[in-house]
């Protein structure tokens, strides 16, 4: 009897020891989004709605930036701490020396393209001689299109380039180009059906292109012990098979956070975007970041091939 009073009386006074230590704040982590809030930030917004950031003891603030090119900066700069940006721009980053490194997935697969009128006269890349190419960003674009119109036996002189800023889709339509290089395909085919046109889009990695990440999570390379990191990443993982198990039910939580987006573009978006997210974030393929790289250096677009360590570490 006795040693059964002691036992109740131990697990009272531990029951009562609990309400009198106070429970640990989740932890603040900041995320900047590489663009205004959109379907490919779909396991980030369920993330934080479902409440997977709090089950890993998170409070993560999402962050859409007033300058697309600021993200991976203010976090080098220790002003955030997570950034969602690009492959490419990781090695241009890196060839800068911003203290960057990848940390994760988000989409797996590109997402750009180079997009023509499906009734327009480019039928094939081979059609693009003596043409209009509109883009948005010279560089990396120029290094997609140069290789893509490789592979059709033309040159990059063989069509006129015209910076239409980033009206693609509108410059497109109107008839002020013949194709647009870095269109997002999940995006602006149905943007173009919108507007009354149908359009024909040719991918980049099955016209030369190695295959490539579209977004990634990019971190400072000198806090890569920081066990938040690991956290996010098992959250975003868990949002991503939710998202993949019930697509619907995700959609309606993605546009009661932001419903300004329940519209057939974001809704069709939705559907497109769904099979590109990586099933799991913290992955890497060392050998594709390494094939990259070396696409990047014959555009020469970096002088010199990192090792794979450098771009993507192996958290701690």
């Amino acid at each position: 009897m006795f040693k059964k009073f002691a036992a109740q009386t131990a697990g009272l006074l531990f029951v009562l020891a609990l309400g009198l230590v106070p429970v640990s704040a989740a932890d603040r982590l900041t995320v900047l989004l590489d663009w205004y809030v959109n379907p490919d930030h779909a396991p980030l917004i369920i993330a934080k709605e479902k409440g997977f950031f709090d089950a890993h003891g998170l409070d993560v603030e999402l962050v859409p930036p007033a300058d697309p090119s600021a993200p991976p900066r203010l976090v080098a700069a220790g002003q955030a701490d997570i950034a969602v940006s690009y492959q490419p721009n990781l090695y241009l980053s890196v060839k800068e020396g911003l203290p960057l490194a990848r940390i994760g997935t988000l989409v797996s697969t590109p997402l750009t393209a180079l997009v023509v009128l499906k009734d327009g006269p480019v039928k094939s890349i081979a059609d693009l001689k003596g043409k209009t190419v509109g883009y948005s960003v010279a560089g990396f674009e120029d290094a997609l299109l140069g290789t893509m119109l490789a592979s059709a036996g033309l040159k990059p002189g063989d069509v006129t380039m015209i910076n239409v800023n980033f009206a693609l889709s509108p410059a497109l339509v109107s008839g002020k180009v013949d194709a647009v290089i870095g269109a997002y395909r999940n995006f602006e085919l149905t943007q173009i059906r919108l507007e009354g046109k149908e359009g024909r889009a040719f991918f980049p990695e099955e016209h030369g292109v190695p295959v490539f990440d579209e977004l990634i999570y990019v971190a400072h390379k000198d806090k890569l012990a920081d066990p938040r990191l690991k956290r996010f990443l098992a959250a975003v993982e868990d949002a991503t098979i939710y998202v993949l198990n019930h697509p619907d039910e995700a959609w309606g939580i993605f546009v009661k956070a932001n419903p300004k987006l329940d519209d057939e573009l974001n809704r069709t978006a939705w559907t497109d975007t769904l099979r590109r997210f990586t099933h799991a974030p913290a992955a890497l393929d060392g050998e594709r970041y390494a094939r990259f790289g070396e696409f990047m250096k014959s555009h020469k677009l970096i002088d010199t091939v990192e090792p794979v360590s450098t771009y993507a570490p192996a958290l701690p």
